[in-house]
């Protein structure tokens, strides 16, 4: 084979590993991302949950017809 050519296989394979990487890198750092943003539209859900209950039993039973 021709030493130019094996030169640039060898250099196009090293270019590839690193996009690999980096690719690899950002899938890691989005994954990251995306549980962060869950996390917080959890919390929020939970918290929200917790005022709508709190409001609820604030007005239980006041309005009760004991005239019956």
């Amino acid at each position: 084979m021709n030493p130019a050519a094996l030169t640039s296989a060898l250099i196009a394979s090293r270019a590839a590993q690193a996009q690999m990487a980096m690719a690899a890198k950002l899938m890691k750092q989005a994954n990251a991302m995306d549980a962060a943003v869950i996390q917080q539209l959890l919390a929020a859900a939970d918290q929200n949950g917790q005022q709508l209950a709190a409001a609820a039993q604030q007005g239980m039973g006041e309005y009760i017809d004991m005239m019956a």
